[in-house]
């Protein structure tokens, strides 16, 4: 994704040159407007939205008046916003708008130079994740998921159950400490990363893991094949055999969760540490990217007490900046774009839709207030029967065989999930592994059905019901919205009637 977001704003500086500077972008609009009737002496009010969502909750909030506005949705042909490119005619569109609201999303990188460009300098923008602010969540990896171009970030939540017994293979090798590259300042940059997306100076993250990756073992070299750990401390060597003793699974404070996996020293130098533990974000077997170890004399009770101090290691041959690379990949948060299928958020949206019509058009205020009212009241009320089918079923978790948009929604209504792909996801081949895991738990929690999003390929799913053993589950869609059309809405399509549809679909997943 991020590839692509770069070759794109190649792109969008030719596409402003050729389309808007050379006045021939009206041809190529790919987007609906609502018509307006005229009314004399009155300029209509200009909108764009860039989805489905957007689009009918200012036609909601607008009511009666919207015969005042020209409404327009760019993302109107089936066209998903991780792959959206306006065209010149969009982009002139937004430009003397009154009105636009868009996402805001790492799908949303072109709008920045869009606004640029912005000949009415008094526009009202809205950018949905900066109106919901600390309630967005990152894409997260679940047990099973797809990993993105094969490589993963460990998993926050899972159930006891996703995790298995590893060997000391998924350590195998040599590894050396981060902490003098941290010392040395070649960590600086992601330091200043995570200042950006976290609550924390770049000052005080450095202090932070000057305390978590402190170490004086320099290297640790571990050799699968006859399980011994060999630690290089001030240049001198330790060597000893260890024995797999299982795993402890922890609940932080954050919410998030983890494992730590044990070994203990059975033969070898008096010098190397009697009792081990790896973590490394995994929860079942799996070559580790790298990993913090805990290490000490006085038992494991006395080790998992530690949380402030984890020397973390990276394979040897990987140079200071390749492991800065790494980490700077880990500390860039990747929002997940689809706050829209949260009936909550829907709501705190709507209010700031409302609030901006107001201001651009203080003489319709009240009619705005009255219909978002009304319109509030219907969104509870859905919210609410969401609430009382999960509270009356026999299930709480969903599976989905395809990408998974609705985390917004199952944590809405504290619900559990597996799913073959993130809700980002450019990948669309699952791995044997996905498929084995994600048909066990089918199995394992007696699903009455795998889930998909709307499209017409479902093969990801098809494949993991003929891996069940029963093999006769349904296959049912929850529309996340982002294929709808204007066909689609010419016809009576409203994001009321889809959450339905979607509240319909989810009792039968969940009974």
């Amino acid at each position: 994704m991020k590839k692509f977001k770069r070759i794109f704003a190649v792109f969008f500086c030719l596409l402003l040159a050729s389309g808007i500077l050379g006045g021939c972008g009206k041809a190529g609009s790919s987007s609906i407007s609502a018509p307006s009737a005229s009314q004399s002496g009155s300029k209509p009010l200009k909108i764009v939205t860039t989805i489905f969502p957007e689009y009918d909750w200012v036609r909601e909030i607008l009511g009666d008046k919207a015969d005042h506005a020209e409404v327009s949705m760019l993302l109107d042909n089936g066209v998903d916003l991780h792959s959206y490119q306006p065209t010149a005619d969009d982009i002139i569109k937004i430009s003397d708008c009154d009105l636009f609201i868009y996402v805001g999303g790492e799908s949303d990188g072109w709008v920045e130079d869009a606004l640029k460009e912005a000949t009415n300098k008094n526009m009202k923008v809205i950018n949905l994740l900066d109106v919901l602010k600390d309630t967005v969540k990152t894409e997260e990896a679940m047990p099973g998921m797809q990993a993105e171009e094969g490589h993963h970030h460990g998993y926050s939540r899972f159930a006891d159950s996703d995790v298995r017994d590893r060997s000391l293979s998924d350590w195998d090798g040599e590894w050396q400490s981060v902490y003098p590259y941290l010392q040395e300042g070649i960590l600086d940059e992601v330091m200043e990363r995570k200042a950006e997306n976290g609550n924390k100076t770049a000052e005080e993250y450095r202090a932070y893991y000057e305390t978590g990756y402190k170490t004086d073992v320099s290297k640790i070299t571990i050799n699968a094949e006859n399980n011994t750990m060999c630690f290089v401390k001030n240049g001198v060597e330790a060597k000893a055999a260890y024995q797999y003793k299982g795993y402890q699974i922890y609940d932080y404070k954050s919410g998030s969760r983890g494992v730590r996996y044990f070994f203990e020293a059975t033969d070898g130098d008096a010098d190397a540490p009697k009792y081990v533990q790896f973590s490394d974000h995994g929860i079942a077997p799996g070559k580790a990217e790298h990993f913090h170890i805990y290490f000490g004399n006085e038992g494991f009770d006395a080790l998992s007490q530690e949380m402030e101090h984890w020397p973390t290691y990276y394979p040897m041959d990987m140079s200071g900046d390749e492991i800065k690379e790494d980490m700077l990949e880990h500390a860039e948060k990747e929002y997940d774009e689809h706050v829209w299928l949260s009936l909550k958020n829907a709501e705190t949206l709507c209010n700031a839709i409302t609030d901006a019509l107001e201001e651009i058009d203080p003489a319709n205020k009240d009619a705005y207030a009255a219909n978002a009212a009304s319109y509030l009241e219907k969104l509870a009320a859905l919210d609410g029967e969401y609430q009382t089918v999960v509270d009356n079923a026999a299930r709480k978790t969903v599976l989905f065989g395809d990408r998974f948009p609705f985390r917004y929604l199952v944590d809405d209504y504290g619900l559990s999930y597996y799913a073959a792909f993130a809700g980002c996801s450019a990948e669309t081949e699952a791995s044997f592994g996905t498929i084995s895991f994600l048909a066990g738990k089918v199995d394992e929690l007696r699903l009455p059905c795998v889930l998909t999003i709307e499209g017409a390929q479902h093969k990801v799913a098809e494949t993991i019901v003929q891996n069940t053993a029963e093999k006769d589950q349904s296959i049912l869609t929850l529309d996340s919205m982002q294929s709808t059309t204007s066909t689609d809405v010419a016809n009576g399509t409203t994001y009321l009637s889809v959450m339905e549809s979607n509240l319909d679909v989810l009792k039968q997943a969940l009974n």
